[in-house]
């Protein structure tokens, strides 16, 4: 299949935080920052990438760009002919190495825009979350870029791509997300490299059984939110990594509020309700650095496209 010269898609795509709590690469939430690209098929030869917003300075405007490789890898993976010229449009608003998903956004990206230009603008979410999934290598915040609002994802071993099961979560609608950014970043790659390779099974039994009350406080009972954003997989063993992020953790749930890392951090997540947004960034003025408050609420759709 070859397409068109002139076939464009615009798409718009949510942040996203992740490892809620204990439930670490398999629960994530959408949030209200958005990336925007425009994918263009171009009779000249040749790619042309434009990037303005977040990460600009930082980010490749070659074959290195990775909306630009996941749509080369997903147009492989559907039997799709790749275009011998593309001009690429990005805007970026999701902050980059903070915790808020912006790889997994980028890869959404790439994966829709390489969908939407296959079948002349239909998406299929399902199978751009398993290859979205597949490419991350983790689900949980691809899962709520794709679909938005909460989602709950596993995987299962599959040919050629991992197989991932998502099951969106209806969003208990008193629960308001708090997002405090620090001005330092940390790469995932860094974050996860700290990671124990096995955990005494108690531990993973009492984890598993928090995810469940994570469920159940996202879903129905929000007074259950600091008791279900109770980890015991990963945010100890990454203190290091993020001293100050874990300190404001510290006093946020001595606050009696549910503070959690977002995603492989630095930015730390709470979970709250109307009344207490001010007392969140009263306790953060507290910590000596500055952070960034967003109160970006969560979209109930994710990706999708534009005009």
């Amino acid at each position: 299949m070859t397409i068109p010269v002139g076939s464009s898609v615009t798409l718009r795509v949510p942040a996203s935080s992740a490892n809620l709590g204990p439930g670490f690469d398999c629960v994530g939430i959408a949030l209200g920052v958005w990336d925007e690209a425009t994918a263009t098929v171009t009779q000249e030869p040749g790619l042309v990438i434009e990037v303005t917003g977040a990460g600009a300075d930082a980010v490749p405007r070659d074959e290195r760009h990775l909306i630009h490789r996941t749509m080369t890898t997903t147009w492989r993976h559907l039997g799709v002919e790749a275009p011998a010229g593309l001009h690429l449009s990005t805007h970026n608003a999701v902050p980059h190495g903070r915790g808020l998903g912006s790889s997994a956004t980028a890869i959404v990206t790439g994966v829709a825009a390489a969908q939407a230009l296959s079948t002349g603008g239909e998406l299929d979410l399902d199978v751009v979350n398993t290859i979205a999934c597949a490419l991350e290598g983790h689900p949980d915040n691809a899962s709520a870029s794709v679909f938005g609002g909460a989602t709950l994802s596993v995987t299962e071993a599959g040919e050629p791509l991992t197989t991932t099961r998502t099951v969106p979560l209806r969003l208990d609608e008193r629960i308001v997300p708090v997002v405090l950014v620090p001005q330092t970043t940390l790469s995932t790659h860094t974050a996860r490299s700290v990671l124990p390779e096995l955990v005494p099974l108690a531990t993973a039994a009492a984890n598993s059984a928090r995810t469940g009350v994570l469920v159940h406080a996202l879903t129905s009972d929000p007074s259950l939110l600091t008791a279900g954003t109770t980890d015991l997989l990963h945010q100890e063993s990454r203190r290091p990594s993020y001293p100050q992020s874990m300190a404001l953790v510290d006093a946020l749930r001595g606050g009696g509020l549910a503070a959690t890392i977002s995603g492989a951090g630095p930015s730390v997540l709470v979970l709250t309700t109307a009344e207490h947004i001010g007392r969140v960034g009263e306790i953060a003025a507290t910590r000596g650095a500055v952070w960034q408050v967003l109160t970006p609420g969560v979209p109930d759709r994710g990706v999708h496209r534009v005009g």
